[in-house]
């Protein structure tokens, strides 16, 4: 395999890096994450305008990517930016699944930046298994309507549509996806902030009026496909904040000084240090495996996928600890980045599975 990026990625992932030296400082990121869509709109069709949205999907579809090398590049530089815009949320998975039902027009607007898709699978009590929801379509005539709750839907506040699975009663044990216009009727949402910065709702739908894609019953490979392609993004976003993380810490080491010394001159945090840089060298193995996956036939995907998400989690965590745990007080305070990047890098194991999920699921595959 080989393991240096191509021409066009290096590029890409310069682009992104200079986009967010430049143009994204945290603070704005902070306010962002704490307003009520939980994003910022400018920042987004900027980042659309650049193509970083384009880079997700394949050429056929308008992108001119949508490998998994293509994701990783985009979501580590993210990450190591600590971007909130959701690219992942409500583009790439949305996209992909739109993608795969031919509504091409909507995907093109995704891609350029003008619309966002959210997606509700999960629902209370579920965890994170979305494979039985107990949203039911029915159909009425020739009109589809839904009822049901979806919970933790992030960012469909403000959204243009929502991607849900249901229950049918002609196809029953199987999933269908079913696209829902935000303005529906009988549509309520319950918005929230997430821990990390950002925003999430829970969906009620009574009734409410839904156009059904691809086959009835047929959407489980689907959604189990979109699932891998949003697991990968969050491992590379994940890689991308540890990266950072590594530098503020060293950065800290070489300049805080204690009886005289640099901090980095003690033998035993240097230790630490060279730990931690071990760790992340294993996950962004993780990573490079998961990616390369991606197109394999499904169990050999899946497999990949899973042990990058459980080695992600076991690892952004101990990552996360132990450099807070070498800044002292100062690495938990809100004007200092470190927290901010360590309070996500820790929430991402809780998004499309944790380790204990993830690890389990590798066990039976």
């Amino acid at each position: 395999m080989d393991f240096q990026p191509t021409e066009e990625r290096r590029m890409l992932a310069d682009m992104i890096g200079k986009f967010i030296q430049n143009d994204y400082p945290l603070k704005e990121r902070l306010t962002a994450g704490a307003s009520a869509l939980g994003y910022c709109p400018a920042a987004y069709r900027t980042m659309a305008q650049l193509g970083l949205i384009g880079a997700l999907f394949e050429e056929e579809v308008g992108g001119f990517g949508g490998s998994g090398f293509d994701i990783a590049t985009v979501f580590t530089e993210l990450g190591k930016g600590l971007v909130v815009e959701p690219l992942n949320d409500t583009a790439l998975t949305t996209g992909y699944i739109l993608a795969q039902t031919d509504q091409l027009d909507l995907v093109e607007q995704i891609v350029l930046g003008e619309k966002r898709v959210a997606l509700g699978l999960i629902e209370n009590g579920a965890d994170y298994d979305w494979s039985a929801p107990e949203t039911l379509a029915h159909k009425t005539g020739a009109e589809w309507q839904l009822n049901g709750v979806k919970t933790s839907v992030k960012f469909a506040h403000g959204a243009d549509a929502l991607i849900v699975s249901a229950q049918t009663q002609s196809a029953p044990g199987g999933i269908s996806l079913f696209l829902i216009e935000a303005a529906a009727t009988g549509l309520a949402e319950h918005p929230f902030q997430t821990v990390d910065g950002g925003n999430a709702c829970e969906i009620a739908l009574h009734n409410t009026p839904a156009q059904l894609l691809g086959a009835e019953g047929a959407a489980y490979p689907l959604i189990d496909a979109a699932a891998a392609r949003a697991t990968l993004a969050l491992c590379a976003e994940a890689l991308g904040l540890m990266e950072r993380i590594k530098d503020m810490t060293i950065d800290y080491m070489r300049t805080r000084k204690q009886f005289g010394s640099e901090l980095g001159k003690f033998q035993a945090l240097q230790h630490r240090v060279a730990q931690m840089l071990l760790e992340i060298e294993q996950a962004k193995s993780a990573v490079i495996n998961a990616a390369n996956d991606l197109q394999a036939p499904t169990d050999e995907r899946n497999r990949a996928i899973s042990a990058a998400k459980y080695s992600i989690g076991r690892i952004g965590c101990a990552v996360a600890e132990e450099a807070i745990q070498l800044h002292g007080g100062i690495g938990m305070t809100w004007e200092y980045d470190l927290g901010h990047f360590a309070k996500r890098l820790v929430m991402i194991d809780h998004e499309w599975g944790d380790q204990d999920f993830h690890l389990m699921r590798f066990a039976e595959s």
